[in-house]
């Protein structure tokens, strides 16, 4: 199959494209249904010439080309219906009906705050896919997309693509509502819905008023996973992220979050001096200690490193527990019972990586036994340590 994507250095044409070329190449191993032969990329800066090449060879085009910030508001009707018009009149020149994804936007309901110049060029665009899709029997999928998360410039279009920068780069921001609430779709669940269309997967709705209605003989598509999120929510979870090197605290971020795509989201406007930061040593003549991440719910994790010779634990906990990974050196692990005085010894190697529970009521330590090396051990623990109730209590094993 060959696939044509216009606008494809935009921000969701950048996306597509790549992860397209994953496909292609044999990267992406769980969408082997799709195979691609050719990546047609048509942007502002293509030539007339490509696009008559593209028109005839393609067999799946993904439309997302498009005009939302011009200078003059009449050029919304020349750049999302002109263009438009020359792709399809192309397409019917050539006698090709490839399957064609519509790029649109709940704007083209024109309800509201909608109503206006770009949602009706965008509503135009829909009639005009609509009436070709009906004059040539072309296969045609219309996807009207709620405001889009992902990198793109920021002080553009995106308000969550300029909060990430702001945060990220010191900069000042302006939030003139807290409790506004936006829809957004993360560029990577649009690429996944993207790829459900090529394997005959997607999902169809109608619509009432701007509310998608899932509707499997509707004439639109949709992609069903977005997220209702407040502005200051937003903001929020980004001052977190931005504290997080100096608190080590990372925020809840469950699978498939508005918090997890988020901070992958702001991860990409860091500058590169922030890919970087430094962590609290707490060094002695043993060795030296380091927490490197707390979580709100599933405690911290730490990096110890215990010069040779060096014995270093020696403790109980009652409620906390913890498991020691060796990755690096030789020792030995020591547990007792407190109660019982049962004991139980384990060699530990970063040769053969496992991973040992400090049981609670076991009193417990770490032994280097090299005269050379150091024993670097990753320790977790259910909990962040709190110096005001810290459960530890000095025990020798």
């Amino acid at each position: 199959m060959n696939i044509l994507v216009t606008g494809s250095k935009g921000m969701v044409g950048t996306a597509l494209v790549n992860n397209l070329k994953n496909i292609r190449d044999g990267k992406n191993k769980t969408r082997s249904k799709i195979k691609i032969e050719e990546i047609y990329e048509y942007d502002i800066n293509s030539t007339a010439e490509e696009l008559v090449t593209y028109c005839q060879k393609a067999d799946f085009i993904f439309n997302l080309a498009g005009v939302n910030r011009p200078e003059n508001p009449d050029e919304f009707m020349k750049g999302n219906f002109g263009f438009a018009s020359d792709l399809l009149n192309k397409l019917k020149k050539y006698k090709n009906k490839a399957m064609i994804m519509l790029s649109s936007s709940i704007q083209a309901t024109c309800i509201g705050r909608y109503d206006n110049e770009y949602g009706r060029s965008k509503k135009a665009g829909e009639k005009l896919f609509f009436d070709y899709a009906k004059e040539t029997g072309a296969k045609l999928a219309v996807y009207r997309f709620p405001n889009l998360m992902g990198h793109s410039k920021p002080r553009y279009n995106s308000a969550v693509s300029t909060f990430c920068w702001a945060v990220a780069n010191d900069e000042e921001f302006t939030v003139n509502d807290r409790n506004t609430e936006l829809e957004l779709l993360y560029i990577d669940d649009l690429v996944e819905g993207m790829f459900d269309l090529l394997e005959g997967k997607e999902v169809h709705c109608e619509f009432e008023g701007v509310e998608i209605v899932f509707q499997e003989s509707g004439r639109y598509c949709c992609v069903p996973v977005t997220h209702k999120v407040a502005l200051g929510e937003i903001v929020d979870l980004l001052q977190q992220f931005k504290e997080q090197p100096t608190t080590l605290m990372m925020p809840k971020m469950p699978e498939g979050s508005f918090a997890k795509k988020l901070y992958t989201l702001y991860l990409t406007y860091l500058p590169t001096d922030k890919f970087k930061y430094v962590l609290k040593m707490n060094v002695d003549d043993r060795g030296s200690f380091t927490e490197l991440v707390h979580t709100e719910d599933c405690g911290q994790v730490s990096i110890n490193i215990s010069r040779p010779g060096i014995t270093k634990g020696q403790h109980w906990h009652n409620s906390k527990w913890e498991l020691f990974i060796v990755v690096a050196g030789h020792g030995v692990i020591q547990e007792r019972n407190i109660n019982t005085g049962e004991t139980v010894e384990f060699e530990v190697s970063g040769d053969k990586i496992e991973a040992v529970h400090m049981i609670p009521g076991w009193t417990h330590n770490i032994i280097n036994l090299s005269e050379t090396e150091n024993l670097v051990t990753v320790m977790t623990c259910n909990e962040v340590f709190n110096p005001s109730k810290p459960d530890t209590f000095f025990e020798v094993v």
